[in-house]
């Protein structure tokens, strides 16, 4: 998730830094945003503890999308959470991961403005979601979603993810077909997040992209910056690597990074070994099903597992609820929670 010099300020607390961080498959994690229990301001201390443990996983941090509550944060709130990302990564050597950050807004006029302020503030890539307010203007009329992101990925100084996710956008779904044109005609697009959870549209859009004529044909902006394929759930991860994805990007990464980043090495190294098929279905068998229970539970739930897990959490920004106690208990008991908790504590070296 690169940007080099040429393309704008990107650097510890927005300094111009001639630093190239690619873009690259694997797992990336939408950070939640953490708050002080009384007064709701950010806490940085947990924000920065998190991303550090998931990025000396593997794990990729992607700032303000939606589970990091972007709808209820501030541009300067944002701009302060990637200050802090970038901040946390450069000074424990990790100066080569780079950063995602949600810049999704209700305007076109806003989300470029997001774009820059990103970019400034140190961000490498940004995401971006359609606005679900006017969705029933938006959602059947292909023309407006073109022109949006189209007009969006010109003007932003650093590469532009699509984020397709129907729950969050009033239920506008950009097909394959609009995503294909995108990602043919627009170079300053890096990819798409389907949190629409089409494997179809997954297929149909990695078959495109990677054929061997995609880049002669329609070269990025950014040579760092290819246009990969992300499933926006864990649960298809090996099936989607044999159909060309280039890994997810997904909630469940908070709670068990050492886990999702070796499914993907499994899904991965399966393409090529059929002898690792097996392995990579078991534990892919383990993660889809932890998945569907945890996601259950939605922002507070994932927020009350990091709390049992790593000792901070918190709640969410009100309006959005707690979660009840014995909705808690009965997701930290349920043997789905508990099989991926043994595995990540295995695999992270921890012995309890």
């Amino acid at each position: 998730m690169a940007v080099n010099g040429t393309n704008g300020t990107n650097g510890t607390n927005g300094s111009h830094a001639h630093v190239s961080r690619p873009l690259k498959a694997g797992i990336f994690a939408p950070i939640p945003s953490f708050f002080l229990p009384e007064s709701e301001d950010l806490d940085i201390a947990a924000f920065e503890a998190h991303v550090l443990r998931l990025a000396t996983a593997g794990v990729g941090p992607l700032i303000a999308g939606s589970m990091g509550e972007a709808h209820h944060l501030s541009h300067e709130e944002r701009v302060t959470l990637i200050q802090a990302a970038r901040r946390v990564l450069d000074n424990a050597g990790l100066t080569h991961v780079p950063i995602i950050a949600g810049t999704g807004a209700g305007s076109t006029r806003e989300t470029i403005t997001l774009c820059k302020e990103a970019a400034k503030a140190g961000a490498d890539y940004t995401i971006v979601i359609t606005s679900g307010y006017y969705a029933g203007a938006l959602a059947g009329n292909k023309k407006a979603l073109k022109a949006f992101f189209t007009e969006v990925s010109e003007k932003s100084p650093i590469p532009v993810m699509v984020y397709n996710y129907p729950g969050a956008s009033g239920g506008i779904d950009i097909d394959s077909d609009l995503l294909t044109e995108l990602a043919s005609e627009c170079p300053n697009l890096c990819g798409v997040k389907l949190t629409c959870g089409n494997v179809g549209k997954l297929t149909r859009l990695a078959a495109t992209v990677s054929e061997p004529s995609f880049d002669s044909l329609h070269p990025r902006k950014n040579a760092d910056a290819p246009f990969l394929v992300l499933g926006g759930f864990i649960d298809f991860l090996v099936p989607s690597a044999h159909a060309y994805g280039n890994g997810a990007i997904t909630g469940l990464a908070n709670v068990a990074p050492y886990t999702c980043v070796k499914l993907f090495e499994l899904a991965e190294a399966s393409v090529t070994d059929p002898t690792v098929l097996r392995e990579a279905a078991r534990l892919q068998g383990v993660v889809g099903r932890a998945d569907f229970t945890i996601a259950k539970y939605s922002i507070s739930g994932t927020k009350y597992l990091l709390e049992k897990l790593y000792g901070y959490g918190g709640l969410p920004r009100k309006p959005l609820p707690p979660i009840e106690s014995y909705a808690a208990q009965t997701m930290w008991e349920h043997p789905h929670t508990q099989d991926l908790v043994k595995i990540e504590r295995e695999l992270s070296g921890k012995i309890h």
